[in-house]
């Protein structure tokens, strides 16, 4: 159903009350304020396919001027399967270098065993990331029952010098962590939140309802469904598309906060199309492309992702010209 046609007239008010109420939540303060906008940077390359840390560096001083949360480095658009181990820790370091440390870093750090994800995990937090971000393991996705899951992430969480987020995203992994596996992990003092990227804005919004008591924040997993998540009380947003459109997401979540519905409404359409593009439609190399087009270095990806067609850029470029950003 179109968004347009999900948020009726009638529902405006009662969503509008509870966007003013996402600015002034009650009780005590999260140990880590993950409320805000975070995009999961990509890694640049050069020609030749080697971490361009100077590209990476320029790219962080034009977010500068950005009112991100923080960032978000060897995540899924971080091409993080690609990396060497070298040289995922040296992206950490690079960036904790570069940021103020007003702005947290989390890193990924998940991996297919246990022990490798506390080893990363670990190591991560001496490069400097503020917390980790754990996707499912799910090579043997078969065998990854709630119970499964749920002790692998409690040994990690137990190991972690750094809070913990957990990572759901079955498009990649075609693994979607389990609710009841949610909502029992979010009860431990060192998993303090999830990155949820399967779309589904009634388990999102269930999640926020069962977890309300713990030290638990979620985060919408795509621009595409920012203004939905923020309607049922999610914290923030873990979005591709802030590499390129930072300062538009983070206006559509102040008008969230302020309760100017009608004005977040109509910005989150003309984010739909273009967030399709960078995500579902072209991938990774769409999203690097679109970066290209905004004046950002994105630059290739590592093989085997292929460059877009010619055609393909301009069909990209099209999406971004038509809903007013280019």
């Amino acid at each position: 159903m179109a968004l347009s046609t999900c948020l009726t007239l009638p529902l405006r008010p009662a969503l509008a009350a509870l966007c003013r109420g996402l600015s002034t939540p009650s009780g005590p303060q999260p140990k880590l304020d993950l409320r805000g906008i975070f995009p999961p940077l990509t890694t640049p390359f050069s020609p030749i396919q080697e971490v361009d840390f100077g590209q990476l560096e320029g790219n962080l001083r034009r977010y500068a001027s950005i009112p991100f949360q923080g960032f978000v480095v060897l995540g899924s658009s971080g091409e993080y399967p690609f990396l060497a181990p070298h040289e995922r820790l040296e992206l950490v370091s690079r960036v904790r270098h570069a940021l103020p440390r007003d702005r947290l870093l989390l890193a990924g750090s998940g991996c297919e065993s246990t022990r490798a994800t506390i080893e990363l995990t670990g190591s991560v937090a001496e490069a400097g990331a503020d917390a980790a971000l754990v996707v499912t393991p799910c090579y043997y996705r078969g065998a990854m029952s709630s119970a499964a899951l749920v002790r692998h992430y409690t040994e990690v969480a137990e190991a972690s010098p750094i809070p913990v987020l957990l990572y759901s995203v079955p498009a990649n992994t075609g693994l979607d962590l389990p609710l009841e596996a949610v909502l029992t992990l979010a009860q431990h003092p060192n998993i303090i939140g999830i990155k949820d990227s399967g779309g589904d804005i009634t388990r999102l919004g269930l999640i926020v309802h069962k977890t309300r008591q713990e030290d638990f924040q979620v985060l919408a997993g795509s621009a595409g469904f920012l203004l939905a998540s923020y309607a049922v009380g999610a914290a923030g947003g873990i979005c591709a598309l802030a590499n390129v459109l930072g300062a538009p997401l983070c206006q559509l979540e102040h008008l969230c906060r302020q309760g100017s519905w009608q004005e977040a409404h109509k910005l989150q359409q003309r984010l739909i199309e273009p967030n399709t593009a960078v995500t579902r439609q072209f991938g990774i190399p769409g999203l690097k492309k679109a970066m290209d087009l905004f004046g950002y270095y994105g630059g290739p990806c590592r093989a085997p992702l292929a460059p877009l067609s010619p055609a393909q850029v301009e069909e990209l470029r099209c999406t971004f010209s038509t809903n007013g950003w280019l």
